[in-house]
């Protein structure tokens, strides 16, 4: 088994968009041609006007499919208090999707997205008690052969280089949920960094640990720390026994997203190294 994913985040249509970079972007992934494309979130820079909706739905359209998509906070209207508190989701999936939990299937590969951004927080990200159902029944329906890989937008942990704490609410419990239903991969973005770690890094009593592999800004000027208007997206390739990341970065010299990075991680199960469950 030999899977590709190419992930992207934070494309911010509007003004702080790059098109040039972002028609790059496009020329680039149909040559990758991944077996999935995903996008965690941030479609628009403001969700409160419909021609960024319009021209986004045009570049997720540009995309090579399939895709599997998810919003982010930027995509909850910031200014029209009506929408945001009564239908914060509106124009996401009038113009990008309807559904705010997709699933993806190949052989030995199921990929499960949610919404963490809501309309009550301005930046904030959250899982509800019902969507942390709905991912445990989904990825129950899964034995351990299948590599399970969550999508979500809010991250649940602050890169070195990014000065306050952007993580999502209770991000112990989010990073405790993906080890309870054995999630080997969580893609996302929102801080503009690109980043690849474990959760076994920063949390205790973890059964087997979760991979984090962060998307910094794909195509904007909009940036974080240390990766201040850096423009970047990951290739992860999902194999019978690794799973193997590269993080890509746009430079004008190549005049693409080029490898910077590359990682690799073993396909664990709990009964590879029978690890103690966590009381």
């Amino acid at each position: 088994m030999r899977h590709r994913i190419l992930h992207i985040s934070d494309v911010h249509v509007g003004p702080p968009h790059r098109p040039e970079i972002a028609q790059k972007l496009i020329a680039q992934a149909h040559e990758i041609k991944p077996d999935l494309l995903v996008i965690s979130g941030d479609f628009v820079q403001r969700a409160d006007f419909a021609d960024q909706w319009r021209a986004a739905q045009k570049l997720r359209a540009a995309l090579p499919t399939p895709q599997l998509v998810v919003p982010g906070n930027h995509d909850v209207p910031l200014y029209n208090a009506h929408l945001r508190l009564l239908n914060p989701l509106g124009r996401y999936r009038r113009y990008i999707s309807r559904d705010l939990n997709p699933v993806f299937e190949l052989p030995g590969l199921v990929v499960v997205g949610a919404c963490t951004a809501h309309g009550l927080t301005l930046d904030g990200g959250r899982l509800s008690k019902r969507q942390a159902d709905t991912l445990r029944k989904t990825l129950a329906r899964y034995g351990p052969d299948t590599c399970k890989v969550v999508v979500w937008h809010h991250p649940v942990l602050t890169p070195l280089g990014i000065h306050r704490d952007r993580t999502m609410d209770d991000a112990g419990a989010a990073m405790a949920l993906l080890d309870e239903c054995g999630a080997e991969l969580l893609l996302c973005g929102h801080v503009h960094v690109s980043y690849v770690g474990n959760t076994l890094d920063v949390a205790h009593g973890l059964r087997q640990g979760t991979i984090i592999c962060q998307s910094g800004t794909t195509t904007s000027r909009r940036g974080y720390g240390r990766e201040q208007g850096r423009n970047s997206c990951n290739l992860i390739e999902v194999e019978d026994n690794a799973i193997r990341i590269s993080q890509l970065l746009y430079t004008e010299d190549a005049g693409r997203f080029v490898p910077v990075a590359e990682h690799a991680f073993p396909r664990l199960s709990l009964d590879t190294y029978h690890l103690p469950r966590a009381e």
